[in-house]
């Protein structure tokens, strides 16, 4: 584990309850890594399951909480990005609540301060959802 739960809001602007990354597992220039687990009590958890929307801000917190750690290990700060677009959007099933996901994010291209990334998350390594982000990062 590279930042654990404890040290999150060091590199992402979100604070409670919206955190819904716990520990960033691997960050490098090709591909991020966290875990998150899903409390019942999340405010993105509906009838016992965590929503899309919060499998999609679980990613583009997985991309911010990287691109922090980056930018800090570059010598800079952590830098507060936006999602410009979601595109490619597939949903293949809600976890539950009181269970802990992983998500991947792949950087793809870069233009400028716009990064397309392509992130999935998965439950015990069944995908839950796949998509295209685009992350605009403010300099």
């Amino acid at each position: 584990m590279i930042v654990s739960r404890e040290s999150v809001t060091a590199y992402i602007p979100h604070r409670a309850p919206f955190i819904m990354v716990d520990n960033l597992l691997h960050a490098t220039q090709e591909l991020f890594e966290t875990d998150f687990f899903i409390e019942s009590s999340n405010m993105l958890v509906e009838e016992g399951f965590f929503q899309a929307s919060g499998l999609i801000e679980n990613i583009a917190q997985t991309c911010a909480l990287s691109f922090g750690y980056l930018g800090r290990q570059e010598g800079g700060e952590a830098k507060i990005g936006f999602i410009g677009a979601v595109s490619k959007l597939e949903v293949f099933e809600l976890p539950p609540a009181s269970t802990t996901i992983r998500t991947r994010v792949s950087p793809l291209h870069q233009l400028g301060n716009i990064y397309l990334v392509k992130g999935e998350s998965f439950l015990e390594g069944r995908i839950l959802l796949g998509c295209e982000m685009k992350i605009v990062v403010a300099e």
